[in-house]
């Protein structure tokens, strides 16, 4: 046997025969899935996931219609409506679906718009849009086979038109004209499949209005009004019975900039607005620099947010640098020998919005998450940077607050490296070394590798003896770590459990979206164990607003877990019950029943230390039965505010927050 055939033999033997498809392949395997069973077959290829996201992502692909109408010039009002029943209306004024006869596919329009996958008004010069942020005509037909039932009606051309589908995108009722009218505009009805959503097809009033919000914002002028008709007696979460939210921005970005800043100290009340148009892309931008030292800076296109960023966002970024450099130098504010400020230095503290309409948007990604254009870069930065400059030479006190800003973030800079290059004070250890009290595990690989970052040293002497020490690394952490939100990135660095965790961790860091690098992460969970008190609450959210600001691709890609320690360990002879809640102790009464559970010896656990290292490594470090929360990042805007608010320098945020959910709080730990 040549070294071929043993090769192509061992090959075969790599898969188990029980394991291996059908031996026979023939045209008979090749599937056609027609109209929109594709859809059905593989939801998440099209709405990214069957989750709470991919639920209300099909409401986003029907307002996205609405807008592309408002874009269009033609649609100045949405009302978006979550029904008694549970399912959503969509209703705008805009032109209308077309109701006649496509030749291509001899069905009206609004059926093919609904049926057919890539078919719409959006492609090429003949299409009814210029500007439209559903470029791939799938939303609606998408929507329309993940649903029960979907109903359209039409107003066009003095007529009112309608339409069913049921059982995934099959047409129930063909479009029939069922009344007479004078006005225009579409309205859609949709009700989500719950064999497709599996985990809930309940919306949530707060997640819709929030996002609606948004889109009010970056389409200054058109009104968007949210509503729950639902009634429900004990409502589940997300449900809001009789709310109705009305928005409309005349100021639209700028107003959205002020909006962000809402709990934070504006270096001046004027917003920084820049607008202009080459080669029929429209772009839109505004600015404010505030008293903090993050950076929030979002950008959309055509609606859509660039989560990811991409070349309008680098020409941005390019040109504030740049227009900053050029004014500092001719205005003293820089020296002809001082070093340029860098893009962290120029970023410190602003909150921006770049908005751009484009008649072809290309994008990275089959999230739509960053924008590929090459043209946008050149022409986003050569209109910022004009306005801007003007901007900084007609209101020279404005410009003076702002260069003192830049100035300030250039010296913590320059502070932070060098704190970042001493060696740490007593304890002997250098920035490029393993923290002394890292207990590392055996494995190199950092898919299997586990970093628990746990809450005092009595706690991390029972995880070190309890853990599996090929896959298991433990880090102990002594009190709480710096609030890295209301600190300079000096005091960030001299922390010596923030520099711990860096080192630990590996990929570096990040400020302002930049330089971590997560391909040298050497863990790829990262778990927060904490006592289930206070205390251990706060400890989680310093860490959580550490790993966010610093390290968000962490979260971003799900490496970051909360453990789950019991709360209650109940006992019966040499039985031991283990329970995570209340909850779970009444379940566990009920089922041993009245007689044994009256005899249970029941201890709840004040914090981690008082478990032995077996039982801390049966209960919450053990992976066959452990329990865990992955911290996801599924609205990085949203989190930005939240932390922003319950973690900034302003008090009355926190208290408004804790007056508006005191009402829920259940066991108060004091």
């Amino acid at each position: 046997m040549d070294e071929n055939e043993s090769l192509e033999k061992e090959t075969q033997n790599l898969i188990p025969e029980d394991e291996k498809a059908d031996a026979e392949y023939t045209e008979k395997n090749i599937q056609v899935l027609e109209g929109l069973e594709a859809v059905r077959k593989r939801p998440g290829m099209y709405i990214g996931t069957t989750s709470f996201d991919g639920l209300h992502h099909c409401i986003w692909e029907i307002v996205d219609n609405a807008i592309d109408e408002s874009l269009a010039g033609y649609c100045d009002t949405i009302h978006v409506i979550i029904n008694k029943d549970g399912s959503v209306t969509v209703k705008d004024n805009g032109r209308g679906i077309p109701v006649g006869i496509v030749e291509k596919t001899g069905k009206s329009a609004v059926e093919t718009v609904y049926t057919v996958l890539h078919a719409g008004g959006k492609f090429g010069e003949g299409g009814g849009y210029k500007v439209s942020g559903g470029l791939h005509g799938v939303g609606a037909s998408v929507v329309n086979a993940l649903s029960v039932w979907v109903e359209v009606v039409v107003h066009k051309e003095g007529g009112i038109y309608r339409i069913r589908f049921e059982n995934g995108g099959h047409t129930a009722i063909p479009l029939e004209k069922i009344g007479e009218c004078d006005d225009t505009g579409t309205i859609v009805t949709f009700m989500p499949d719950s064999s497709i959503f599996q985990d809930t097809t309940t919306f949530n009033y707060n997640t819709v209005r929030d996002r609606i919000r948004q889109m009010a914002f970056l389409n200054k002028g058109v009104k968007i009004i949210t509503e729950d008709h639902r009634e429900v007696e004990n409502k589940p979460e997300g449900v809001v019975p009789g709310a109705k939210d009305e928005f409309c921005f005349k100021g639209g970005v700028k107003e959205y900039v002020m909006y962000l800043n809402k709990n934070k100290v504006a270096m001046s009340e004027e917003v920084i607005y820049c607008e202009g148009k080459d080669q029929d892309i429209v772009v839109e931008i505004a600015m404010q620099y505030n008293d903090t030292y993050n950076s929030t800076i979002y950008s959309f296109c055509n609606n859509i947010r660039t989560g990811d960023g991409g070349t309008h966002e680098e020409g941005f970024r390019m040109a504030l640098t740049r227009v900053l450099n050029n004014y500092a130098k001719a205005n003293k504010f820089l020296k002809e020998n001082d070093d340029n400020y860098t893009q962290d230095d120029t970023l410190e503290g602003l909150t921006a919005i770049i908005s751009i309409k484009h008649p072809n948007p290309q994008y990275e990604g089959q999230t739509k998450g960053k924008l590929g254009n090459s043209e946008v870069r050149k022409i986003v930065s050569n209109i910022f940077a004009a306005q801007l400059d003007r901007f900084l030479q007609e209101n020279p006190n404005v410009a003076k607050l702002i260069m003192n800003k830049v100035n300030l973030a250039s010296n913590a800079r320059l502070a932070a490296k060098k704190a970042r290059e001493t060696v740490r004070k007593g304890s002997g250890m250098e920035l490029t070394s393993l923290p002394g009290k890292l207990a590392d595990c055996a494995s190199k690989d950092p898919s299997l590798c586990e970093l628990y970052i746990v809450e005092g040293d009595s706690a991390g002497g029972s995880a070190k003896n309890g853990r599996d020490r090929e896959t298991q690394a433990i880090l102990p952490l002594r009190g709480k770590i710096l609030n890295v939100e209301k600190a300079q990135m000096k005091r960030v660095f001299e922390n010596a459990e923030i520099g711990n965790l860096i080192i630990a961790i590996g990929g570096g860091y990040e400020k302002n979206g930049e330089h971590f690098d997560i391909s040298k992460i050497r863990y790829h969970k990262i778990v927060i164990m904490t006592d289930a008190d206070v205390d251990g609450a706060h400890i989680r959210i310093l860490l959580l607003t550490f790993f966010y600001r610093y390290m968000a691709p962490l979260i971003e890609q799900g490496y970051v877990y909360i453990a789950q320690p019991p709360l209650y360990k109940a006992s019966r002879g040499n039985k031991d019950y283990y329970c995570y809640n209340d909850e779970q102790l009444d379940v566990l009464k009920r089922k041993l029943g009245p007689q044994i559970a009256s005899r249970l010896k029941i201890q709840r656990y004040k914090g981690l230390g008082e478990m032995d290292a077996e039982q801390l490594w049966e209960t919450t470090m053990d992976p066959k039965q452990r329990k865990m929360i992955k911290v996801k990042m599924s609205d990085a805007m949203e989190a930005d505010q939240i932390f922003d608010e319950l973690m900034g320098e302003r008090v009355e945020p926190r208290k408004d927050f804790i007056r508006e959910n005191a009402k829920f709080v259940k066991n108060l730990d004091i």
